[in-house]
C-alpha cells in the first residue's frame, strides 16, 4: 500500500482508536453477562445481530456476495471466526481482563510461526527476537509472580492461535476478494454454523441479557468496520501500534467495575508482547514487500 498522507494518517489512527475503545467494550460487556450466557450462545447472537445490521448493505449492494473463492472455504474461515470467539469471550468471562487481552496480542507472534510452518517462509533474525520477546512476555503474565495458568489464559491462547490462522487464511483469500466480500460472508456464514454448536448449549436469554448481546453486535461489527477503514487509509505500521490502547482501556475498565487490580507483571509483560507483536508485523510487511 502506498504512503498514507499526514491527513489519512491522522483519520486512521482516529478509526483505529474508535475501533480500540469498542474493542475494550467488546470485552466488558462479557464480563458483565457473567456467565449467564454461554459462550457459543454469545458467538450466535454477536453473528446474528452483525449480520442484520449488515443486511440493508447487501441488499443495496448485492454484488458484494460475488467471490472468486468456493464456498467451503469462507466456511473453514467462518467456523475458525466462530470458534476464535468463543474461545475470547470464555476467557473473558472467567480470567482477569486485562491478562486475556494482554495473551490475545500473541496472535502476531503465532502468525509469523505458522507463516514458517505452513507457507515455507525462511524465519529472519526479527521474526525470531519477535517470538523470544512474545515468549518472555507472556511468561511475565502467566508465570509464578503473575496471573498464573489458569485456564482463562489457556482459552486466550487458544484464541490468539485460532486468530493468526484466520490471518493466513486471509493472507490468500484476500488477494482475489474485497475486505467488503470477506466480511460479509464471514457474517451471514457464522450465523449458521454458531448456531448448530450453539444448540446443545441453549437457553433463551432474558431482557437484560438480550439488550447487552444486541449491544454486543452492534459494537462488533463498527469495530471491525473501523479497523478495516484504518486499515484502508494507512499502513498497517502506523495502524496496529493504536490496537495495544485496548489493554489500558481494558485495564481500567476491569476495576472500574470489578475491582480487577492490574499487576506490575501484566503491564510489563503487555509492553514485551505489544513490542514483539510490532517487530512482527513490521517483519511480516518486508517479507511480503
Amino acid at each position: 500500500m502506498p504512503e498514507a498522507s499526514p491527513q489519512g494518517a491522522k483519520i486512521a489512527v482516529t478509526f483505529a482508536v474508535g475501533a480500540a475503545i469498542l474493542a475494550a467494550v467488546d470485552a466488558v460487556i462479557v464480563r458483565v453477562l457473567n456467565g449467564a450466557v454461554h459462550p457459543f450462545v454469545i458467538g450466535f447472537f454477536r453473528a446474528f445481530f452483525g449480520a442484520v445490521i449488515l443486511l440493508p448493505f447487501v441488499v443495496l449492494r448485492p454484488s458484494v456476495l460475488k467471490s472468486s473463492h468456493p464456498l467451503r472455504q469462507h466456511a473453514v474461515r467462518a467456523g475458525f471466526k466462530l470458534l476464535a470467539m468463543v474461545a475470547f469471550f470464555a476467557a473473558f468471562s472467567w480470567g482477569p481482563l486485562a491478562d486475556v487481552t494482554a495473551i490475545a496480542f500473541t496472535s502476531p507472534i503465532f502468525l509469523l510461526l505458522g507463516a514458517a510452518l505452513a507457507l515455507g517462509e525462511k524465519p529472519g533474525a526479527a521474526m525470531i527476537g519477535a517470538v523470544a520477546l512474545g515468549f518472555v512476555g507472556a511468561m511475565l503474565i502467566i508465570g509464578p509472580s503473575g496471573a498464573g495458568f489458569s485456564f482463562a489464559i489457556l482459552l486466550g491462547l487458544t484464541g490468539a492461535v485460532l486468530q493468526s490462522t484466520i490471518q493466513l487464511i486471509l493472507k490468500s483469500m484476500s488477494k482475489g476478494d474485497s475486505t467488503s466480500t470477506l466480511v460479509v460472508w464471514n457474517l451471514l456464514l457464522t450465523v449458521p454454523i454458531a448456531l448448530f454448536f450453539a444448540l446443545p448449549f441453549w437457553v433463551m436469554p432474558g431482557a437484560r441479557e438480550m439488550t447487552l448481546l444486541a449491544l454486543q453486535g452492534v459494537v462488533g461489527t463498527a469495530c471491525m468496520g473501523m479497523m478495516t477503514h484504518a486499515f484502508s487509509l494507512a499502513p498497517a505500521t502506523i495502524v496496529a501500534p493504536v490496537d495495544f490502547l485496548r489493554l489500558p482501556l481494558v485495564a481500567l475498565g476491569g476495576f472500574a467495575l470489578f475491582g480487577e487490580h492490574i499487576a506490575l507483571t501484566t503491564l510489563c509483560g503487555g509492553g514485551l508482547i505489544g513490542c514483539a507483536a510490532l517487530i512482527a508485523a513490521r517483519s511480516g510487511k518486508a517479507t511480503s514487500g
